[in-house]
This record gives structure tokens, sequence and C-alpha cells, in this order.
């Protein structure tokens, strides 16, 4: 099992998506991407080579001490986080921030569903990708689905995943739809299927709105 990752940024900032929109939040942000969104804006990413392998101990004191600074969770995104085993990562996170800290901080994934689960994140964001599906297993276990909307067949796709978690007899999450950045097109289809579908929530990328990272 890994002891250091491929690392392309770390930081603090507002949660700009989602349920937790506006949030204190640390981000980890892992290398490894073999999704390939054409619409990303982190294809820096992709590439694990081209980013530095970093000690899963250096990440955990970072993370502790911007929980000291006031972050309310830990991000772990990408990228895609999940091409990682993120078992130990995670669990010297939460030893870290509670020996320091007193307090084991909440640990929030960002992941597209594609591989197996790791980590045992407290809060899983899934926003799955038409053309790379994911896990069944996956579907039914976050807390959070957040659709990308590009075109209409997103809709359908959005759909298609609700009805899978219903057919699976699971607890429904909440349940997002969020335009493409800079898809006017997208983002009129996005807030018409909100007003039409009460169960739905609009997510906007809050943090490029006002220009932080």
């Amino acid at each position: 099992m890994e002891s250091s990752l491929p690392v392309v940024e770390c930081f603090h900032s507002l949660q700009g998506e989602g349920e937790h929109a506006g949030r204190s939040s640390y981000f980890i942000r892992l290398a490894s991407c073999k999704v390939g969104c054409p619409w990303c804006d982190t294809k820096e990413s992709w590439n694990s080579e081209l980013h530095p392998q970093r000690s899963l101990i250096d990440l955990s004191i970072c993370t502790a001490k911007a929980q000291k600074e006031g972050a309310a969770f830990v991000v772990i995104t990408g990228g895609e986080p999940l091409h990682h085993n993120l078992d130990l990562l995670c669990e010297e996170i939460r030893k870290c921030t509670l020996s320091l800290e007193n307090k084991s901080i909440p640990i929030h994934l960002e992941t597209s569903g594609v591989d197996i689960l790791s980590g045992n994140p407290d809060w899983i964001t899934l926003s799955p990708k038409r053309h790379f599906p994911p896990r069944l297993d996956n579907l039914l276990s976050c807390q959070e689905l957040k659709v990308v909307v590009q075109n209409k067949e997103d809709l359908y796709f959005a759909e298609k995943m609700v009805d899978l978690i219903k057919s699976n007899g699971n607890i429904k999450p909440k349940l997002f739809l969020q335009a493409g950045w800079d898809n006017e097109e997208a983002k009129a289809m996005a807030i018409k299927y909100v007003k039409n579908n009460p169960d739905w929530r609009l997510s906007m990328q809050t943090h490029k709105w006002l220009g932080v990272l």
C-alpha cells in the first residue's frame, strides 16, 4: 500500500460546490485520471508522473494545521482520487488530526466512482460521467450525487443514475445538477430542469464566481 501519493496541490479555501458550498475546507488534489472529461478544468492533474510524491504523514500534518486554522473538513479530490488506495492516507489524517487537535477531521471524497472505494470517507460526492459510468456500489454509497450538464443527454443520464439508486432500494442522496462552466445552453437546461424537478438542486461553482482557489 502506498506510503506517498502524487499531489497536484493542497490548499485551504472554501468549498465551492454542492451541499457544503461556502464552508471552510482543506483540499488535497491527487494526480492521475483516466476518465478524461473533455471539459475538465484540472487537466494538469491527469498525468501523475508530472507531480511530486508527498508522504502521507506530511499530508496529514498539513491537514491538521488547516483544521487548527478553521477547516471544517478535508476534501480529497483529483484527478480521480480512487485511482489510488486511500486507506492509509485517511487513516493517517484521522490519527494525526485526533492527536494534534483532539478531534478527527471529517474526510470528504470527490470522485467519479469508477474505481473501488477506499478510505472509508465520511462524505462521498459522486460526480458520475456518462462516457465512463460509476460502479454501482459507489453509486449506492454516496451522500451527494452531482451531475455535470453539458448537453441534454446528461439530463437523461442523471435520471438514469437516480433510477438505479431507487431500484436498488438505497436511501436517495442529495441531488445536484451543475452546468458546465461557460456553457450558457447547459446552464439554461439545468435551471429549467431544477425548476421542474424539486428533488434536484442547482450547484454553482461559486469559487470561480468569487475568484478564489
